[in-house]
C-alpha cells in the first residue's frame, strides 16, 4: 500500500506517492518491480530517454492502465510543437493516453510556454491527456497559463528538498487547489545526518523520515531508485508520523539552496 490520493480540481486524484523515473536505466524492470511493491504514480518525461522501458514495465506487471497514474512531460525544445511531441511519447511508450503530460520547464527566455499550454489543454479535450500541468512554474507563470486560456494547472512539480523548501510557492499553489508535487525530494542526501536523531528514535532511515515529512507537509513526493529494496524502503511511509519538533528541526535545514537548475533562466 502506497498510501492516500490527493484531489486535483479536475475533478481527479493523483497518488500522493510515486515512483521517479530521472537517471533510471533500467526502466521497464523497475516499473515492474515498483508496480509489484505497490506503487501506482509513474512520474517518466521525454528528456529522460526511457519512456520505452517505462511502457514495457506497464504491461509487464499486467495491472489494469485505470490502476496505474502514469505521467510525462514535454521538453524544452518542443513549446512550439507540444501535440506532436505527446503524440511521440505516447507512441513510445505504447499507450493510448496519458493521466499527466506537465510542461517540463517555462523556459523564460523562449516565451511559448503559453503555446504549449494551449496544446496539452486541446489534448485533454480530446481525451488523449486526462490532467495537464506544469513543472518548475513559478506562481506569476502558472497565473499567465490561467489568464490566457481559463485553465489553471492541476499540478506544479518543483525542486523541494529540506534545504529548498519553497514554502512561499507552495503556499501559492494551496490558494489555487494546485498540488505541489517535489521533486529531488531527497536533496541528494546531504541532510541525512541532521535527521538521524529523527530516524533513530522511530526505527526508520533518514530518507524514510524526509520522505515523511514530504508527505506530511501536503506533497506529492516522487522519489527514485534502481533497487527493489530501495523501492521498498521508499513506500514505507503509512505507519509513522513526526513530532512538532520534528518538523521544527527540519524547517530550520531551509537554505535556499537550489541543487538543480534555476527555472528563471533554464533552457
Amino acid at each position: 500500500m502506497t498510501g492516500p490520493r490527493l484531489p486535483l480540481l479536475d475533478g481527479r486524484s493523483i497518488p500522493q506517492l510515486g515512483l521517479g523515473l530521472w537517471q533510471v536505466e533500467e526502466a521497464a524492470r523497475v516499473v515492474e518491480e515498483g508496480l509489484a511493491l505497490g506503487y501506482r504514480l509513474i512520474d517518466g518525461a521525454a528528456i529522460y530517454g526511457n519512456e520505452r522501458g517505462m511502457g514495457e514495465g506497464l504491461r509487464a506487471a499486467g495491472l489494469p492502465r485505470d490502476e496505474v497514474f502514469v505521467t510525462t512531460k514535454v521538453w524544452n525544445d518542443r513549446h512550439r510543437d507540444a501535440r506532436r511531441a505527446v503524440g511521440e511519447s505516447l507512441e513510445r511508450a505504447g499507450l493510448d493516453r496519458f493521466d499527466l503530460v506537465l510542461i517540463h520547464w517555462p523556459v523564460p527566455a523562449q516565451d511559448a510556454f503559453v503555446e504549449a499550454w494551449r496544446d496539452l489543454v486541446a489534448l485533454r479535450e480530446e481525451g488523449v491527456v486526462s490532467s495537464v500541468g506544469v513543472s518548475n512554474f513559478d506562481a506569476g507563470q502558472i497565473d499567465r497559463l490561467e489568464a490566457e486560456t481559463g485553465v489553471r494547472p492541476v499540478l506544479n512539480q518543483i525542486e523541494l528538498h529540506p534545504r529548498m523548501q519553497q514554502a512561499a510557492l507552495r503556499e501559492a499553489h494551496r490558494a489555487r487547489g494546485i498540488v505541489t508535487q517535489s521533486w529531488t525530494p531527497l536533496g541528494r542526501g546531504l541532510d541525512f545526518e541532521a535527521v538521524r536523531p529523527i530516524a533513530e528514535r522511530l526505527g526508520r532511515s533518514p530518507a524514510q523520515v524526509i520522505l515523511r515529512w514530504h508527505v506530511e507537509i501536503g506533497c506529492s513526493v516522487i522519489p527514485r531508485s534502481s533497487r527493489r529494496e530501495g523501492l521498498r524502503e521508499n513506500a514505507a511511509l503509512w505507519d509513522f508520523a513526526l513530532s512538532e519538533e520534528d518538523h521544527a528541526l527540519i524547517a530550520g535545514l531551509e537554505r535556499g539552496e537550489r541543487l538543480g537548475p534555476d527555472p528563471a533562466t533554464f533552457g
